[in-house]
This record gives C-alpha cells, sequence and structure tokens, in this order.
C-alpha cells in the first residue's frame, strides 16, 4: 500500500482514473444530487480500488460488462470520510457507481429562494477544494489524479448549470420540466476543481472568449465590473505564455459564498461582494485569472505543497496589476497582503508548524490550516527569488517550469529540483529551505516601497487625519492601506469624524467597509451597527467573518451582538464559515 496523499485514501499502487464520465441529477426537494460515474482506467485492472467519498449513499457498482462488482465502506474518519473499496473483477476497464449526496453535503450548498438576489428559485453551488468533491462524487480525491470528464447535469426546466468545462448543448431531460445540460472538459485537472452551479442564470459575453454569468438582477453590474478581465488575460499572457483552457468564463455567486474567488477552469466562482460598482476590486479576478496558470496548469501535489499554489498565483497576480497599473499600485498591493500575512502570523503564532510553506498535515483538516501564509510567505519567497538572478532570467524560468509540469501536480521537492537544475545556487542564495521548511517569516524578506505607500502609513501611524485634498485624491487602495496602518480601537470622535470625512459607512467597497467596520466594532461605535447586522446577515466571505466577528467579541455588548447576529444569520452560511465563526466566537469569554 502507498498512500502519496494524507487527506486521501488514494493508493498509488492501484489503478488511477484516467477519465470521469458523470451523470447528475439535481433534486432541488430533497437537496441531493443522485449521481452515476464512470470511473475510466486506462488499461485492464484487478483486484481492490480505493475511492474517498464523504457521506455518499452507495448504491450499486458495474463493470463495463455489466457485471456487479462487490464493495465496502469502510468506518468514518473524522477528516478523511470514509473509503469506498471495490473489488473489480479481472480485465475490468471501467466502473460505473450509482449514489446519491448527502442533504449537508460539505461540498454543496443549497440557497432557498429567498435567500438568492431574485427571491423566485433556488440555487446550487459546489465548493470542492481542499478536499470535499468526494461528498460530490466517489473518486481519487487527491491533486496527484487528474482527469478530463464529461458531464451531464439534469435540472428543473427554466434553470441553468454551469460547469468547471466547455458547455456541449442540452437536451430535453428524463422527467417533464427538466432539462439535461452537457459539458466537457478536455484538459486533465484535480478532483477539487471540479464545480457545478445551478440557478436562474444569465449571460453576458465580455470578449470572443470570456463572459459573466448571473442572476438577472446582478448581471449589469457585474458586466460593468468586469468589463476589462479581457485586458487581464492579454497581460498576463504576455508574462506567463498562452492561454491553455480555451475560454475564461465567471460566475457570480450568491452573497454565501465563503471565499472571494475559486479557479475553477474555465469558470472562475466569485463572490457578489467585489461588485463595488468603481471596478476597485476587479484586482481578485487577476488571482483567480492567474491561477490558470499557476495552480490549475501546474498544481501542488497535496495540500501540504498549497504554497505552490497560491505563493507563484499571489506573485504572478502582481505581475499582472504592475502591468496594468503600474508600480505604484503594485507597492500597495504588497501591503494589503502584508497586513493578511501578519493576521495570520498572529493567529498561529509564528512559531506554529503551519507558517512553513512545506507543511505536513497528516492528522489537520486543510480547512484549518487555511490562511494568508501559503499566499503571502510564499509570494515573497517567490519575489526574492526573481530578485536574485533577475527579473529576464526568472521569467525564462517561469516558463520553463510550466511548460515542463504542465497539466501535473509536483511536490515542493520537485520544484527544487528543478530550480537547482535550472538556476544553479539560487535556491542557496535566498536561504530557500528555511523559508520553505522552519517557521515564521525569515529575515530577509523582501521590502517593498513607494512614496505614496510611505506617506499613507507614516501618517496612519502618527495617528494623523488626512486634510480633505489628500483625502480627496486617493485610490481605493491608498485608503485601504491607510484604515490597516489605524489604531484598531479609537474614541468616539475619532471615529465620527473618520466616517463623517471619508464617507465610510455607506462604500460599496467591502475591503474598505469591513476594514472600517472592523475598527468601528472594536471600538464599541454604536452608530455603525446596523450596517455591521447589514453585512453579516448578507455576506458569507469568510474573509470578512473572521474580522467582524472578532471585533464584535472586544467587547461585552458587542459580544452579546455577534451572538445574537450569528443565531439569525447561521442558516444562510455556508458550511465553511460557520466553522470559521464558530472557531472566533469559542474563543469569546464573559466578563
Amino acid at each position: 500500500m502507498a498512500r502519496l496523499d494524507p487527506h486521501s485514501f488514494y493508493d498509488s499502487e492501484q489503478p488511477r482514473s484516467r477519465r470521469l464520465d458523470l451523470a447528475l441529477d439535481v433534486d432541488f426537494g430533497r437537496q441531493v444530487v443522485a449521481g452515476r460515474v464512470l470511473l475510466d482506467l486506462g488499461e485492464p485492472s484487478a483486484g481492490p480500488l480505493d475511492l474517498d467519498t464523504r457521506g455518499l449513499t452507495i448504491h450499486a457498482a458495474f463493470t463495463d460488462g455489466g457485471a456487479a462488482v462487490p464493495f465496502t465502506l469502510g468506518p468514518e474518519e473524522p477528516i478523511l470520510g470514509r473509503r469506498l473499496r471495490l473489488a473489480l473483477p479481472a480485465a475490468t476497464r471501467q466502473v460505473r457507481i450509482v449514489y446519491e449526496t448527502a442533504p449537508d453535503a460539505v461540498a454543496l450548498q443549497w440557497l432557498a429562494p429567498e435567500q438568492t438576489e431574485g427571491k423566485r428559485h433556488p440555487f446550487l453551488f459546489s465548493q470542492c477544494q481542499a478536499i470535499h468533491a468526494r461528498a460530490l462524487l466517489p473518486c481519487q480525491d487527491s491533486p496527484y489524479v487528474r482527469t478530463p470528464y464529461h458531464a451531464e447535469v439534469t435540472i428543473p426546466e427554466g434553470l441553468a448549470a454551469v460547469m468547471s468545462a466547455g458547455p456541449a448543448g442540452e437536451r430535453a431531460g428524463p422527467r417533464p420540466q427538466t432539462r439535461t445540460w452537457l459539458f466537457e472538459m478536455p484538459q486533465p485537472i484535480p478532483s477539487y476543481l471540479l464545480a457545478l452551479a445551478v440557478g436562474d442564470l444569465r449571460a453576458s459575453d465580455l470578449s470572443p472568449r470570456t463572459r459573466v454569468w448571473a442572476e438577472p438582477g446582478t448581471l449589469a453590474a457585474a458586466a460593468f465590473e468586469f468589463a476589462g478581465v479581457e485586458a487581464m488575460i492579454q497581460a498576463a499572457e504576455q508574462l506567463f505564455g498562452p492561454y491553455e483552457w480555451d475560454r475564461y468564463d465567471l460566475l457570480v455567486l450568491p452573497p454565501s459564498f465563503p471565499y472571494g474567488g475559486m479557479e475553477n477552469p474555465r469558470m472562475t466562482f466569485l463572490t457578489p461582494t467585489l461588485l463595488a460598482g468603481d471596478r476597485s476590486l476587479v484586482d481578485v479576478v487577476a488571482h483567480e485569472l492567474a491561477h490558470s496558470w499557476t495552480g490549475n496548469l501546474v498544481t501542488n501535489a497535496t495540500m501540504e505543497h498549497f504554497w505552490l499554489n497560491e505563493g507563484f498565483t499571489v506573485w504572478a497576480e502582481r505581475r499582472i496589476v504592475e502591468a496594468l497599473h503600474g508600480p505604484e499600485a503594485l507597492a500597495l498591493a504588497w501591503a494589503i497582503g502584508q497586513r493578511a500575512l501578519d493576521e495570520s502570523l498572529a493567529r498561529f503564532g509564528a512559531d506554529s508548524p503551519l507558517t512553513k510553506l512545506r507543511t505536513t498535515l497528516a492528522g489537520v483538516d486543510p480547512d484549518e490550516a487555511f490562511s494568508s501564509i501559503p499566499y503571502e510567505k510564499g509570494a515573497r519567497f517567490v519575489v526574492l527569488l526573481e530578485r536574485a538572478v533577475g527579473r529576464a532570467r526568472f521569467d525564462r524560468f517561469i516558463h520553463a517550469y510550466m511548460a515542463r509540469f504542465r497539466f501535473t501536480s509536483i511536490t515542493t521537492e520537485e520544484f527544487l529540483a528543478f530550480l537547482d537544475a535550472e538556476l544553479p545556487g539560487a535556491a542557496e542564495q535566498v536561504g530557500a529551505r528555511q523559508w520553505l521548511y522552519e517557521t515564521g517569516m525569515p529575515e530577509n524578506a523582501p521590502v517593498f516601497r513607494s512614496d505614496a505607500l510611505e506617506t499613507l502609513t507614516a501618517l496612519a501611524a502618527a495617528g494623523r487625519r488626512p486634510a480633505a485634498w489628500q483625502a480627496a485624491r486617493w485610490s481605493p487602495s491608498e485608503l485601504l492601506v491607510y484604515l490597516q496602518h489605524l489604531p484598531r480601537q479609537l474614541d468616539h470622535d475619532a471615529c465620527a469624524w473618520l466616517d463623517e470625512r471619508l464617507r465610510l459607512t455607506g462604500r460599496g467597497n467591502h475591503e474598505i467597509l469591513v476594514e472600517w467596520l472592523v475598527i468601528a466594532a472594536g471600538s464599541d461605535y454604536e452608530p455603525v451597527f446596523g450596517r455591521v447586522r447589514e453585512v453579516l446577515m448578507r455576506v458569507g466571505r469568510m474573509k470578512y467573518l473572521r474580522p467582524l466577528y472578532t471585533a464584535l467579541g472586544r467587547h461585552p455588548r458587542t459580544r452579546t451582538l455577534a451572538r445574537e447576529l450569528y443565531a439569525a444569520a447561521r442558516p444562510g452560511y455556508h458550511t465553511l464559515s460557520r466553522r470559521v465563526v464558530e472557531s472566533v466566537m469559542d474563543r469569546y469569554r464573559d466578563e
């Protein structure tokens, strides 16, 4: 037995899936997906085949010839779920499994009509990262295993389905008032990039190869906000080479989506909190787009090597930002990222093993290990390498790296071996082993400077208020950096002045709004409580929930408010978001 991934029952000595064919029947009434999955093994196989499952009911399994395949489900394990072991007869090339998801499947969120923008139709979306694909289908749920797939999705008539795949038509469904939508993903992807959404969706073309999907009431705002995506793609291609996924489409989900974005290939999922009305938050799209090269094209082999996905992607995202907006915008982006990094280091503690880039996660839920560290610490390590050898030489290395490992999943150690071969001495020069295998932040972390950044941080650190003419000239990123560097608790007069002069409580930019609400809530500034309530009742993005509920925990009165708000908001939060909030509230102490 050779288990390569601590978060999967995948056994490298057993057959590996080479292709998936899915038939998914979406039942909104029961909140389950009835599924059939055909695993193509590529060659005649026999003996045991272990698959990952969580909460699935397995009805039957058959060979390609129709013979029943014996199977057993192992005991439930807290992180891994249950192992499905199939006993393959001799010369089995394909095995089909008939199953059903659970109503509380962690990979799926079912929304009642009143939880959507339009209030008329239900909605379903999936989130399979990190290890939740096993709650959608029985599979080898490890990034080591990459497969193309075909899918047929049956949904109620009048709704639309999208997937992390190319559309391949639709036809009448097997029952009255249903339609079956067809999808094809020809490139091999890891299971965590499987994605499905169903709802009252419409599309607007942004360019010949990109469109945005959203609920009808959101579509116009989304089309305006993301109108510049094609320019992003072209800038990325200039930096990293041709886009290899044919299309780049976007889906704006309901507000309960727990992330800012998810880089599902061909169909990036996005939070509606990006719809600021002034295109000030579209750089999140630059991050998800960059994953088309760093993460989706070259993928971490397991979640222990997550920095390979996210560190390179943050670096790539900021190269795109620099190309589009210049060096001042780049320095501000690094400063905003530094704040997120500092918060994660403080949350875990600088000596925590979870502050390493190359982590060891046996017995650790990857959702619990999630933080800004693989993103921001990882990106700073990549910048050090870039600075050590020079940008031109490093760009040649990146092109060679992606050409060598395209459509494969690799480990940190494989990356280091390639780095040593292509850029001899670079790893030693920057102290790569310390960055990758030791806790905290090394002393040689890169520094990012600009005139605007220096002015903003000095102003905030001194507790000074900007002049009216200064504030009027600030970009949204400059205002955010100023707020981030203010003390976390201010007196009533300071809060009132900031809100009045900078018009903070009414902001549509959620980065600025939430940063302000964190300061105000942590200062027990009652005039913002209504806006805090509005945000927490509507938005399920974990990035905002953690700091807001943390800030509310600083005072007895606001702790009571936090508990009241969570009790009311909890039914609309994603399972992952609930975990975050409950971990914060577990630390509350009544005085």
